[in-house]
């Protein structure tokens, strides 16, 4: 019998009454996750998603990789149906997994019965693989408490499945079970790590980009473009709206006093955010702000910036040491593009000596020459809306 993938699921396992409505997400979102890779039939049974290939041309080394960036599933393995007798199984652990033992010094098998009809105890079966294994291949020594290599047996409704040690999955919550929200997505490291942890939580994920052309260059936007594309490897397609920022910063700098320069200009980027976020059905902002990591991330400075906005705001990084933020960043594979040497339109006019307490009067009066709702709605007659695909050609 073919090979095929065994997808655990987390946390939705402690969900009540909607626990389907997860479930059913969940796979619908892996098949369609599997459609580049060719023909794979996808059900769930028991808390667990089946993927299995239907034909030869079937991408299946593909397919794995894809299925461990699937959020929802904490765990997933390969692994090989067979009949359910003890003969079939130990002849599929021979055929699927006898090079595994052949490299390994000890060994243990570990059984799990969830069909009871099956005669033996999850005991009774790994004693009884265990001993055919031990007899076939007599230097290989039995331990049950530090095994170089776990041999799993599973004894489910339709088959017996034999596989090694599981991998772990993207965890988390099926995309599209936690509602939609729009990320402010920069070309530096902490944004679209941010928009990783929220679209971890079930959240389908939009994305808007500030581009201040001249002052920012072609390769910054490609640049960005590509954090959104590396990011829904996790997340699934994304749309990202690019916003002309280059009138609003120069009449920031033409109006407004130096040290507002960066708490004006992200009050306009939260209000504009706002409103894209609501015309595309999003109810939440996520931004990558790290409590005291620069000037305009003080608690007075977010507080004066997020005073123009209705909506939640989502700060999945707020507490997070830096280090911490790029150990996400590499897992996720955004590390490299987010370093770089293409500055967005946050490095344009910054401040010499930025205000790091301002109270909401004092930014108020700072913008008061500027016209505020025209800048806005010029700015939102220039968004430019991109759709973004993992399977898109890297623009970095």
């Amino acid at each position: 019998m073919k090979e095929i993938f065994l997808m655990k699921l987390g946390e939705i396992v402690l969900k009540g009454a909607n626990k389907r409505q997860f479930e059913s997400k969940l796979r619908s979102n892996v098949r369609r996750r599997m459609k580049p890779y060719g023909n794979f039939d996808v059900y769930l049974m028991q808390s667990t998603v089946y993927v299995e290939p239907m034909d030869e041309e079937a991408d299946v080394d593909g397919a794995w990789e894809a299925c461990h960036s699937i959020f929802g599933v904490v765990s997933l393995c390969r692994c090989r149906p067979c009949e359910k007798n003890l003969d079939a199984i130990y002849e599929a652990i021979e055929a699927y997994l006898g090079d595994d033992l052949d490299c390994a010094k000890s060994f243990k098998v570990e059984s799990k019965r969830s069909d009871k009809r099956f005669p033996l105890t999850s005991i009774g079966i790994s004693q009884e693989i265990g001993g055919r294994i031990a007899d076939a291949r007599p230097e290989l020594q039995v331990d049950v408490h530090h095994p170089d290599y776990t041999v799993y047996v599973e004894i489910r409704d339709l088959a017996a499945y034999v596989h090694g040690p599981a991998e772990p999955g993207a965890g988390g919550l099926p995309t599209g079970v936690g509602g939609r929200a729009t990320c402010l997505l920069s070309g530096g490291i902490d944004s679209p790590v941010a928009a990783y942890m929220i679209g971890k939580r079930g959240v389908e994920v939009e994305a808007v980009h500030f581009f201040s052309y001249p002052y920012t260059s072609q390769l910054a936007k490609d640049k960005v473009l590509e954090l959104a594309r590396l990011v829904t490897r996790y997340t699934g397609r994304m749309t990202v709206n690019v916003v002309s920022f280059t009138k609003i910063q120069e009449a920031i700098r033409d109006n407004c006093p130096e040290e507002f320069f960066t708490l004006i200009m992200r009050r306009f980027m939260m209000e504009i955010s706002q409103r894209i976020a609501k015309q595309d059905g999003c109810g939440a902002l996520i931004t990558g702000e790290n409590l005291g990591q620069v000037a305009s991330q003080t608690m007075e400075a977010m507080t004066v910036t997020g005073a123009v906005v209705d909506i939640p705001i989502f700060m999945p990084l707020v507490g997070m040491d830096k280090e911490e933020i790029v150990t996400i960043a590499r897992k996720i594979g955004t590390m490299e593009t987010s370093i770089l040497p293409y500055e967005d339109c946050c490095t344009v006019f910054t401040p010499k000596h930025p205000k790091t307490k301002p109270t909401l009067g004092q930014v108020i009066n700072a913008e008061s020459k500027l016209d505020r709702q025209a800048l806005i709605e010029e700015a939102l007659a220039s968004v430019e809306k991109i759709q973004v695909k993992y399977h898109d050609e890297p623009l970095c």
